[in-house]
């Protein structure tokens, strides 16, 4: 077991997106356009209010979308090379979009917003419970008066389940030559630490041969409801909701999937 002191050196290192992850990571992913999130986020700027800001907003999956249907909204990313394929694609759209390279915990941008949203579990790409208070501290400075903060999560394990998962997490043909392209995950959990170690490996194969292998590691903390509740708290949010997946409904024990709606207090007159 590892002392604190080593967890914390072991978890200092984000994820870096870069070569061939970056590469296939729209491939891999598909037609995103039928994804229960795309509405559900859209809805709730439109109630909120513009600006928007979305964090961890990657090639623009969702970014993209609501520019090209007029809404005010920036990206922030802490991957360059994500950020230049989100650019590539705005400008075949013609599409003008605002964005930055920044780690969510670091966040210092231009202008404040009425609506953030952290998407696609990014949040828990922060492993340290010290950035991850960082990041809530941060966000709640780009909020104004009044504005709302809504982050998706992703409960990793429960007790009884395997400590260990390797899966087939992607696979897709590459237009260009056919190439198939594999995404294959291990994941490692730890529960005392609620942190999962996950090992990616990408794999392109030709004519049944694999031709290139790239390695992608990754750790990634889990919440239970009541955790990322209290998060919220502690950071000054308030009117808070624990919605299932990607609706208005409440959510219940059951649900691993999650998304946490708060708001920034306005100042009392």
């Amino acid at each position: 077991m590892l002392s604190r002191y080593l967890w914390d050196i072991v978890l200092q290192r984000g994820p870096e997106y870069r070569g061939l992850v970056t590469a296939t990571w729209d491939l891999l992913r598909g037609d995103t356009s039928s994804w229960p999130d795309r509405d559900f986020y859209l809805e709730l700027i439109r109630a909120s209010g513009q600006p928007a800001l979305d964090v961890g907003c990657a090639t623009g999956r969702l970014l993209l979308d609501y520019r090209a249907q007029g809404i005010d909204i920036d990206g922030a990313d802490e991957s360059a090379e994500m950020l230049d394929l989100c650019r590539e694609k705005a400008a075949e759209l013609g599409i003008e979009v605002a964005l930055y390279q920044q780690r969510m915990e670091e966040l210092r941008l231009p202008r404040t917003y009425a609506t953030i949203l952290v998407p696609s579990s990014s949040f828990q790409l922060l492993n340290r419970p010290t950035d991850a208070e960082q990041a809530l501290r941060r966000f709640s400075d780009h909020l104004q008066p009044g504005g709302l903060l809504v982050m998706s999560f992703m409960e990793l394990w429960r007790a009884g389940e395997p400590l260990r998962q390797e899966r087939l997490a992607e696979q897709a043909k590459r237009p260009a030559d056919g190439a198939t392209i594999r995404h294959w995950e291990d994941s490692q959990f730890e529960p005392q630490e609620q942190i999962a170690r996950a090992l990616g490996r990408y794999e392109i194969a030709v004519g049944g041969a694999t031709t290139e292998t790239v390695h992608h590691e990754y750790w990634i903390r889990w919440y239970t409801q009541r955790q990322a509740r209290e998060l919220y708290f502690r950071n000054g949010f308030d009117d808070l909701s624990v919605v299932r997946e990607f609706t208005r409904q409440p959510a219940i024990e059951r649900n691993r999937m999650f998304c946490v709606i708060g708001h920034k207090p306005r100042p009392i007159d």
